[in-house]
């Protein structure tokens, strides 16, 4: 559901994010796409922290990191 294309829609992401219609798997992707991207640390603060959040919980990964210490 999330990417019906090669290419990510933020917008049609973040829509459907607000409204409660993803499942956790396609948050989890659409939040790695907008870390992959840089645009998550320019949206409004809710999303940064819940990007941090997911990074913390090894869910996401930040670009350049393997999620190995």
């Amino acid at each position: 559901m999330l990417q019906k294309s090669n290419t990510f829609d933020a917008v049609s992401f973040l829509i459907d994010f607000e409204s409660g219609t993803l499942s956790e798997e396609d948050t989890i992707a659409g939040f790695q796409e907008l870390i992959n991207s840089g645009l998550v640390w320019e949206l409004q603060g809710c999303y940064g922290r819940i990007a941090v959040s997911l990074i913390t919980a090894g869910l996401c990964i930040q670009p350049g990191h393997t999620g190995a210490s």
